[in-house]
């Protein structure tokens, strides 16, 4: 089902390489707000300490954010050292599918990770990439975000049923 990831993690953190390397995954599209960063822009030293385990095993990291705050993204792709994409809308396929170009990789072997089902899981579910939802880092929201909390809830309730 489109609204359902492919797997499911409280943290990116809790991602391992073996899981990835089980799934034949060798890149990762990353979603920044309530992903990697919680709701004032402080990303936790775990999360760059995850990152860099996962480049110095030989995956790919780009980030892609839906943001207009082009600095913000910017910000959080230069302390992690990978490349970026801000304005992707998605969950239009378009922003994935320059990603993906950008990465040279197949759709397959591409995770897409975020905290957002209507955006991150059901764009990268359109574009045939292997999707992983998130909890988000942070209980609060901006109000574009918040309102759609409470459906992805009653989803998620249902995808863990459907598990």
């Amino acid at each position: 089902m489109i609204l359902y990831p492919n797997a499911y993690f409280n943290k990116v953190e809790d991602i391992t390489i073996d899981f990835l390397r089980k799934n034949n995954i060798n890149a990762l599209i990353l979603d920044v707000d309530n992903t990697l960063i919680d709701y004032n822009k402080v990303m936790s030293k775990s999360v760059e300490k995850w990152a860099n385990m996962l480049k110095q095993n030989g995956f790919k990291l780009y980030l892609l954010s839906n943001t207009s705050h082009k600095e913000k993204v910017e910000a959080v792709a230069q302390k992690l050292g990978v490349r970026y994409r801000n304005l992707a809308k998605k969950p239009f396929k378009t922003g994935f599918f320059k990603v993906q170009k950008d990465l040279s990789e197949k759709a397959e072997n591409i995770a897409v990770v975020g905290d957002q089902i209507f955006t991150d899981i059901i764009g990268g579910n359109r574009s045939k990439m292997f999707t992983i939802l998130v909890e988000p880092r942070d209980k609060k929201d901006f109000w574009y975000t918040a309102w759609k909390r409470p459906i992805e809830k009653v989803i998620k309730k249902k995808y863990m049923k459907y598990l």
